[in-house]
């Protein structure tokens, strides 16, 4: 499992080395990891590296400090390296390190802004290193202009080198993932001691591209983590598995209330991604119409028009495709979250929630929803309120309500009452297409049924009793996106619609369970890969 940190949690960290007089230690190994990731970077591109053409964006912090001495070490190895100095000054121990290497030094002017930029936009590699993880508020002044210039210049050129962003790219906020213009968007992150929060939420994690973690001494002086992320493994782990002797009944029930005159294929998707995620019956309950259509597509869906309280389930998903009208489903809606069962309640349902919920009720809106259900408890946020500040926003809705909230987007975070955060981007683009949603309900839902009492699966990954049901959820979203990818890829990268979403689902499902079968755990990962 992935865990990331804020970049306070980080500096507490690294002050018992600091005390012990490691300062110099801590910020080499950082540049000798950044620099051997660069390395690695352009052997991957096939590009050369003696001769490379390497420019270094050196702001005055620690930061630039940690930029500067990775590419005096670059230019050790024979590599054509420029500093410009962002700031009135630089690391001084790092800047003539930088120039006994050979480097060449040179401070931004206005006179010389358009100059740097056009060597930069040039260069075969670009590290930006003006602004660490202590910096608020983002770029201002001649750094702001120069980064502009270079963004504009850039895609002017159409250039072939790559970005590598030096602990966080700079206007990126290391605990929130917030972005304050203008960044220089990274193809690669080296981050140091831990992966930051930031760099895992959106809007962040539009501009970090890959992130690699170099450990540099801290790890064992991290807390609890800000946030956290399923990998390969740990969804492996997490995969319910039916017994020797199970039965469909206690392979688990999912009772579903989806659908309307107006969105029939609502429900029929949802059933579609509950029967892909392995759990024993579906049972849908809804209109006449609408149940004609569940049993035509999904013939092993028990199909009916009475209430929740005539239906014997583990778990129930709500409101996929119902609308403000469809007041017999918002009943039914209603009658499954007052059961006290888990409950996954996607779109429809979010406008008639209680007030006060439990954590083992998922909530699934996208941005405008989740803005909609913070307005209903007094917020102010709008949609692009939300969007600017996804981990808040989903912490925040909730704290407010007391369910686990999921907020789906390129980076799906998932936000248990008490604060602790899943992230996964594990998808395609691809996946933003009609119906997507309601698979990934029908997944989650059926995960829910099958989750049961014990939570000795969760505990082995470290996930503690209190998170489960964010756990739960966030394996629902890290299934789904891999079973998009997968559909994707089945079409060369191509467009998929929903339905392929869960036909591809089992085969995910299987590929990914071999991992649990043949005892393979990985607990540590030093690489986020590309969503």
């Amino acid at each position: 499992m992935i865990s990331a940190y804020t970049g306070k949690q980080v500096r507490q960290a690294e002050e018992p080395l600091l005390a012990a007089g490691l300062a110099d230690v801590l910020m080499q190994r950082a540049a000798n990891g950044l620099a051997h990731a660069i390395i690695r970077e352009l052997k991957v591109r096939s590009l050369r590296t003696y001769g490379a053409r390497v420019v270094v964006l050196a702001g005055k912090g620690n930061n630039g400090g940690d930029g500067l001495y990775a590419a005096a070490f670059l230019a050790a190895r024979g590599m054509r390296t420029t500093a410009v100095v962002t700031a009135d000054s630089a690391h001084p121990q790092a800047l003539a390190a930088f120039e006994r290497a050979g480097g060449r030094a040179r401070h931004l002017t206005d006179v010389a802004l358009g100059e740097l930029a056009a060597e930069t936009a040039r260069a075969d590699v670009v590290i930006d290193a003006v602004l660490g993880t202590g910096a608020k508020g983002g770029l201002r002044g001649s750094a702001a202009s120069l980064i502009n210039a270079i963004n504009e210049a850039r895609s002017q050129t159409g250039t072939s080198g790559f970005v590598v962003a030096c602990d966080l790219p700079s206007g990126v906020d290391a605990d929130t993932g917030g972005v304050s213009e203008p960044v220089i968007s990274a193809d690669l992150t080296v981050t140091f001691g831990a992966a930051k929060a930031g760099l895992l939420a959106d809007p962040g994690a539009d501009h970090a591209g890959r992130v690699e973690v170099v450990p540099i001494g801290i790890e064992e002086h991290l807390g609890r983590p800000e946030l956290r992320r399923l990998e390969e493994a740990d969804i492996a782990c997490l995969l319910p598995s039916p017994a020797r002797r199970a039965h469909k009944y206690s392979r688990g029930v999912l009772g579903v209330v989806a659908g309307s005159a107006d969105y029939p294929g609502a429900a029929v998707l949802a059933c579609r991604g509950a029967l892909a995620a392995g759990v024993g019956m579906v049972r849908y309950l809804g209109p006449a119409e609408v149940a004609d259509l569940v049993r035509q597509s999904c013939p092993e869906v028990v199909c009916s028009t009475g209430a929740v309280a005539d239906n014997r389930v583990q778990a129930w998903l709500v409101g996929s495709g119902m609308g403000p009208n469809d007041h017999d489903q918002l009943q039914r809606a209603r009658d499954a979250i007052a059961s006290g069962l888990p409950v996954v309640a996607d779109a429809g349902a979010l406008p008639v929630l209680p007030e006060v919920l439990a954590p083992h009720v998922v909530l699934t809106p996208h941005a405008g929803e989740l803005a909609a259900l913070l307005k209903r408890l007094g917020g102010d946020e709008d949609r692009a309120a939300v969007e600017a500040g996804t981990l808040a926003a989903a912490r925040r809705a909730a704290a407010l309500t007391g369910a686990t909230v999921l907020l789906k987007g390129a980076t799906t975070l998932v936000a248990a009452p008490g604060g602790d955060v899943f992230s996964q981007a594990d998808g395609t683009p691809w996946l933003a297409t009609a119906g997507s949603g309601d698979v990934l309900a029908g997944v989650i839902g059926a995960l829910l049924a099958q989750s049961g009492p014990d939570v000795g699966r969760y505990s082995e990954v470290g996930v503690e009793p209190d998170v489960r049901w964010a756990a739960v959820a966030a394996l629902g979203a890290a299934l789904h996106g891999k079973a998009g990818r997968a559909a994707s890829d089945a079409v060369s990268g191509g467009p998929i619609a929903a339905g392929g979403i869960a036909a591809a689902l089992p085969g995910v499902w299987g590929k990914v369970s071999t991992l649990s079968n043949s005892g393979v755990r990985k607990r540590n990962s030093h690489t986020l890969p590309l969503r």
